[in-house]
């Protein structure tokens, strides 16, 4: 699997996780419910994309050298 590949695997786990949080959260609204969003998931996606991104660039990299190499 190629690190884009991996990122677009990261990507699609964090709408599933998102779906699934919405479900959750539905059934779930206290005080430990807000503080486990922003302690875990409020800023997840950010981050995600972020790496997403990175392992594009990384991709993009490893492709450069092997045709260097070739």
């Amino acid at each position: 699997m190629s690190a884009a590949a991996g990122g677009a695997v990261l990507l699609q786990a964090m709408k599933e996780l998102s779906a699934e949080w919405d479900q959750a959260r539905s059934n779930w609204r206290d005080a430990k419910s807000r503080d486990f969003e922003e302690t875990y998931l409020a800023e997840l996606p950010q981050h995600i994309r972020r790496a997403a991104e990175a392992m594009e660039e990384i991709d993009a990299i490893l492709r450069k050298v092997r045709a260097d190499c070739e």
